[in-house]
């Protein structure tokens, strides 16, 4: 543990105060951490991201927004109090959720009407919108130069039918477009960005406060410099997710030679070596090389250390490489999605023993009574069902071993929404008078009234059509500025509110008075400078399943068409216990997984977060298919690990783990 700041120049500081906007965020917690960043002088700014396709295709094919219109002038309504208080600015990207053209201007007008209320009169932000779809001439233009290619080995080739289809095309910009938009307007309050990649706000943000310049990349001190931008960019942008335990908000303070040490805005958390370096694997197909916008990050000599408050961690090591400095060309991610049809659904439960033992045959004859009975509406339609509770049994004293009931939800996807609510209604209608051996119970087989709803008609059907990366051209990557450039990418400057101009001074202006904290006594007495009560152990004495040796075993979506699974072990001793005895070889991961081997997309250990990874294409009827779409029922994977989770131990490997927890105690 160190106890010293060591010789390290501080560049900026950054305060993310939740991994999402619109979610909600602790505006007394995000005060605290300012009032302690500005008062050093040191550049400081708000930042978080505001979009992501974890949620599926809908918000890019419907012009959905992730959150409701009204969340977001809630947080925003916070966030600019905080940026007119503190005269930090703000910065967001992917606004909206898809980061479209449409919702940059969405949300520039939230701010114009947050500015307009009573009290806000004084409200003086110069307010940048950069807006990041690309046309479909210039994408058809590159398919057919050959210039696209899917982003995963489990993404279909994309295809002119795609491009035509596509509602819009949205595309991540990396850090360059950021980082032009500062130098060209240095007084900028508010900066809205469309689709980006993650990481790429926090770059632009330290890259402008140090002053680092997009060029002659390549040597060692450089790859270190952005390399550590980019890792902290990585971390910063799911909030408080890497503290312990997790929480919404996170600060960060960034070093002149990439170093950063993240600290939780929540006093009651900490974040630690492990709790930081295990963020390394969240969502990603693989820890320890992450690609992106125009280069990637290799985070094989990643180093993390506690300092002394016991809450903050210190990490360097990162590496990144610009693709140019590779001879490659850089590369842009590409997202659009599009209408496949309409949905309705219904839903209700079964509890006779007789017929949950034959559900699936009784499905099937639903199915067929279905298909002919609406042949007389022109479309087509598939019909198929969600089956909750199969093959389960009671764990109540009084009803042990009895057969479970079942949930079921009956999904139709047609070409109109009058087919689909036809097909359900069709298909409700079977499953509660349909007939089936053994019959016992005649007044009705199902359960239903769930809503107070005969059937449920859920709209669009989206599907992704396209998540692939294109190749621009020389500086097609940067902001367009003028006309003479080539750059892909556009901005509006525009001054929002009708007080006196105050610039923002990046956390250089005079400090707030300490009385101002809008933190209370009564939390200040509830700090325990991070240190959390002793919680109860997990049981791993007497382990009889990888479960139960796990410290966190998780599951997530990696992008719409994979998804990846982390286990993450205790101590060291224990993690290179389950790393040498070798009981997650590729073979065992994937029938565990339900795979086969060659389609195992990545699997590993990762030493700095004592982890394992593996990942997996995300599978429908046998097939690699995208997320969101027809018979989604776990959007972000995250109910997908209790393979791994209920794995069996062999007696071998219980015995040398009782060993090895024998030594620990000593």
């Amino acid at each position: 543990m160190s106890t010293t700041q060591d010789a390290l120049t501080p560049v900026c500081h950054i305060v993310t105060p939740i991994g999402m906007l619109g979610y909600g965020l602790n505006e007394s917690q995000t005060a605290d951490a300012l009032l302690k960043f500005t008062s050093t002088k040191i550049p400081t700014a708000i930042i978080l991201d505001s979009g992501s396709t974890d949620g599926g295709p809908s918000k890019l094919a419907t012009g959905e927004m992730t959150q409701p219109r009204s969340s977001y002038v809630r947080d925003l309504t916070k966030l600019v109090r905080l940026v007119d208080r503190f005269k930090v600015p703000l910065i967001f990207s992917s606004a909206g959720g898809d980061g479209s053209d449409e919702h940059v201007r969405e949300m520039v007008r939230v701010i114009e009407e947050i500015a307009e209320k009573e009290g806000n009169e004084h409200y003086n932000l110069k307010t940048i919108a950069i807006f990041s779809e690309m046309q479909k001439p210039l994408v058809l233009e590159r398919l057919q130069s050959d210039a696209i290619n899917g982003c995963g080995p489990t993404v279909p080739a994309l295809t002119e039918g795609d491009i035509e289809s596509a509602v819009k095309i949205a595309s991540q910009m990396g850090p360059e477009p950021f980082l032009d938009a500062m130098n060209a307007t240095p007084d900028f309050n508010v900066i809205v960005g469309g689709r980006a990649y993650d990481p790429s706000p926090y770059v632009a943000f330290a890259a402008f406060a140090s002053k680092a310049a997009l060029k002659e990349t390549g040597s060692p001190q450089s790859q270190q410099l952005w390399g550590g931008f980019t890792h902290m960019g990585k971390i910063m942008e799911c909030g408080g997710l890497c503290a312990t335990p997790k929480s919404a908000g996170v600060g960060v303070t960034v070093y002149s030679d990439g170093t950063f040490d993240i600290t939780p805005s929540d006093p009651k958390a900490r974040c630690t070596p492990i709790s930081v370096s295990a963020h390394t694997l969240y969502e990603k197909s693989r820890p320890d090389v992450l690609y992106g916008p125009g280069g990637w990050l290799d985070l094989t000599a990643s180093k993390y250390e506690q300092l002394g408050d016991g809450r903050t961690c210190r990490v360097r090591g990162g590496l990144f490489t610009f693709s140019r400095d590779a001879g490659l060309p850089y590369q842009v991610k590409l997202e659009a999605a599009t209408v496949i049809g309409y949905r309705s659904m219904y839903m209700g439960s079964i509890k006779d023993s007789i017929l949950t033992g034959q559900i699936d045959t009784f499905l099937e004859s639903v199915k067929q009574y279905t298909k002919s009975q609406c042949t007389h509406i022109e479309g087509t339609f598939d019909l198929d069902f969600h089956i909750y509770g199969k093959d389960q049994v009671s764990a109540l004293p009084d009803h042990a071993g009895e057969p479970s009931e079942i949930f079921l939800v009956g999904e139709a996807l047609a070409s109109s929404q009058e087919l689909a609510s036809s097909v359900v209604h069709t298909a409700k209608v079977a499953t509660i008078h349909g007939p089936y051996p053994g019959q016992k119970a005649t007044s009705g087989n199902f359960a239903h009234g769930v809503g107070g709803k005969s059937i449920f008609e859920s709209g669009p059907c989206a599907k992704f059509c396209m998540y692939h990366l294109m190749k621009l051209k020389e500086g097609e990557e940067r902001l367009r500025i003028n006309d003479k450039s080539e750059a892909l990418f556009s901005q509006t400057v525009t001054v929002i509110g009708k007080g006196q101009s105050t610039p923002s001074m990046n956390g250089s202006s005079p400090t707030p008075s300490p009385v101002e904290s809008v933190t209370s006594p009564v939390e200040k007495k509830k700090e325990t400078n991070g240190v959390l009560e002793k919680q109860p152990e997990y049981q791993k004495s007497s382990p009889k399943t990888l479960g139960d040796v796990a410290r966190v075993l998780r599951s997530k979506n990696s992008g719409p068409y994979e998804i990846t699974f982390d286990v993450m072990f205790e101590t060291e001793g224990e993690y290179r216990l389950v790393k040498n005895a070798n009981i997650l070889d590729r073979a065992v991961i994937a029938k565990l997984l339900e795979v086969r081997e060659e389609d195992l997309i990545w699997s590993g250990f990762f030493d700095q977060a004592l982890a394992f990874k593996a990942t997996i294409p995300r599978m429908w009827r046998g097939k690699p298919v995208s997320g969101g779409s027809f018979m989604e029922n776990d959007m972000h994977g995250a109910q997908k690990y209790l393979g791994l989770f209920n794995m069996k131990l062999s007696e071998h490997f219980i015995q040398a783990w009782k060993e090895e927890a024998g030594m620990e105690k000593k």
